[in-house]
């Protein structure tokens, strides 16, 4: 019987996951380079990097469900990055502060037999006009390491969230309804 491989470092995607029953059988960290190319779109870029990252450790599991994500945080056509120190966080609050931005969610499922599908979601989020000390007391925090755009949603920024339209478990990390009718439709296990 296929197991559900989880290609996926992110501890937030396995909890989501958890939340709505499925436990991987495994989780695998695909390693993936995951620089924007030149002209990029941000759909095209989080689409990109969720089917690499199963491609990436799908030949160690060919006989099972491959399931990987990528979050992009879109300003525009403008990707952020991953916050992985504190002046980028700062530089990604302050571009964010006042403004809508885009979260968007790229699921990628390898299933046995070469099968393949990816769902796209788009996550409108409008954060509300920050002052220098709430973007200081939440630099100090440090939810923002290594958070695409430069915060946690499911953290202390819920307070900066003016409006959310779409998926909220999508700005989190990963899209769930999306998620569970891909799985669903390809037949994995223990999805109802």
């Amino acid at each position: 019987m296929p197991r559900l491989i989880l290609a996926s470092a992110s501890p937030r995607r396995l909890q989501l996951l958890r939340q709505i029953g499925l436990i991987p059988d495994r989780v695998e960290a695909p390693r993936v380079d995951e620089t924007v190319r030149a002209r990029e779109l941000p759909r095209v870029h989080a689409a990109r990097l969720a089917d690499a990252k199963a491609r990436a450790i799908v030949a160690d599991f060919p006989a099972d469900f491959v399931l990987a994500a990528d979050t992009v945080v879109a300003c525009g056509r403008r990707i952020l990055p991953k916050a992985l120190d504190e002046a980028t966080a700062r530089k990604c609050l302050a571009l964010l502060s006042g403004r809508r931005h885009r979260v968007i969610g790229a699921v990628t499922l390898l299933a046995p037999g070469s099968r393949s599908g990816t769902r796209l979601v788009t996550t409108s989020v409008t954060f509300k006009r920050l002052s220098a000390a709430e973007i200081e007391a939440y630099l100090a925090s440090g939810e923002w390491h290594d958070k695409a755009g430069g915060y946690a949603i499911q953290g202390r920024a819920a307070a900066f969230v003016r409006q959310l339209s779409g998926s909220y478990s999508n700005v989190v990390g990963l899209p769930l309804y999306e998620t569970a009718t891909l799985l669903q439709g390809f037949g994995c296990r223990g999805v109802a």
